[in-house]
């Protein structure tokens, strides 16, 4: 039997551009090379797609930039990469997309909107879902239909914060208690973040979060409280993995510990009771079910010590790096890394079996 072709598309125009090549190139050491054949697209800054040329070389920078690969463009219509003249390029025909994106431009429907107009299987969650779990605050509102509890907080529009930022403040802090978490509203990886004890930090936190996007959320923080995450599995009939415990090596889980040091622990399995973690598990189902994702999702959570269980958020396409808790807390509950890889392939490919026997006729 032929090996499924899988392009490997990863980059992107996103503050987490770095974060997706270490993912992309774990995926690509640990995918089963007897099963899969691997096309390597990366995707720079300024949008535009390169081809590896045979070595990986895309891999091997920390960004997608011009001079690492041949310049490509999606095949209208077609499973293949194409030449910017629209030339067909050697050996670039693909049966599926693994689009290991974070962020805007690509973990937030814009990608899956492409893929979907070329009619090509692609791993993780569908235009809608993508884009309601990126923005944070669609989310929340969808989360509330569900009945699922979350923390009090705030959006603020970057164009209201700009034009009267010390009303701006005073309503926050009329509406909210510090401390205070401020962060963009469509990003992830703790990018833009911070956590403030007053208003001067508040208005500092305000203007680095507006630099990454036009809504800005404000969340209660939850002091003490232990943060807790949990891995979706599936498409229509999604399964919840074993819960794993992040305890920051700063006061919060912020970019530096996540990616760059080794001072935070991950615990894997969590030390909780077995009701407690049914029910995290339970409510990590449900809020994957409820934007209607697909294929893969981390969700995230806050519990007080009282016991008290806060929804923080989903995230469509988490982190793969080797150190990344959506891997780990699979690997956990029993499926391996590859293993891992295979079975969102597969699930990739049925989603797409089933959209296609969909009728565009009336």
């Amino acid at each position: 039997m032929s090996k499924t072709r899988v392009l490997l598309l990863f980059g992107g125009q996103s503050a987490e551009h770095e974060v997706s090549v270490v993912s992309a190139r774990s995926v690509y050491q640990a995918i089963d090379a007897d099963k899969y054949e691997v096309i390597l697209a990366g995707i720079s800054r300024t949008g535009q797609w390169f081809l590896e040329d045979g070595d990986a070389s895309l891999l091997e920078q920390s960004e997608v930039s011009n001079g690492n690969g041949s310049p490509v463009q999606l095949g209208a219509g077609q499973r293949d990469l194409v030449a910017l003249d629209g030339n067909p390029v050697g050996g670039a025909a693909f049966d599926v997309v693994f689009p290991l994106l974070h962020g805007p431009r690509g973990e937030d429907g814009s990608v899956q909107g492409l893929l979907e107009l070329v009619e090509v299987a692609y791993v993780g969650a569908g235009i809608a879902a993508s884009a309601v779990g990126m923005d944070k605050e669609l989310a929340r509102a969808v989360f509330a239909q569900a009945g699922l509890r979350q923390t009090d907080y705030l959006v603020i529009r970057r164009s209201a914060w700009n034009v009267d930022r010390q009303g701006t403040l005073e309503g926050i802090e009329a509406k909210l208690r510090y401390p205070l978490f401020v962060k963009p509203v469509n990003l992830g990886s703790s990018i833009g973040i911070s956590k403030v004890h007053d208003t001067q930090s508040l208005e500092s936190a305000m203007d680095l979060a507006a630099g990454y996007d036009l809504k800005i959320m404000v969340e209660a923080s939850v002091e003490n409280a232990r943060e807790l995450e949990c891995a979706v599995l599936g498409n229509d009939d999604p399964k919840a993995s074993v819960i794993g415990e992040i305890i920051p090596g700063a006061e919060f889980y912020d970019y530096t510990t996540k990616y760059i040091d080794d001072r935070s622990q991950l615990i894997v399995p969590a030390e909780l009771p077995e009701s407690v973690s049914a029910e995290i598990q339970r409510m990590s189902v449900d809020a994957f079910r409820s934007i209607d994702c697909a294929g893969l999702g981390r969700v995230d959570f806050l519990m007080t010590s009282s016991g008290d269980i806060f929804l923080n958020e989903i995230n469509t396409m988490p982190g793969f790096t080797p150190i990344s808790m959506y891997p780990r807390l699979w690997q956990a509950s029993g499926i391996a890394y590859p293993a891992l890889i295979d079975e969102l392939i597969q699930l990739a490919l049925a989603r797409h079996r089933e959209t296609q026997q969909i009728s565009v006729n009336r």
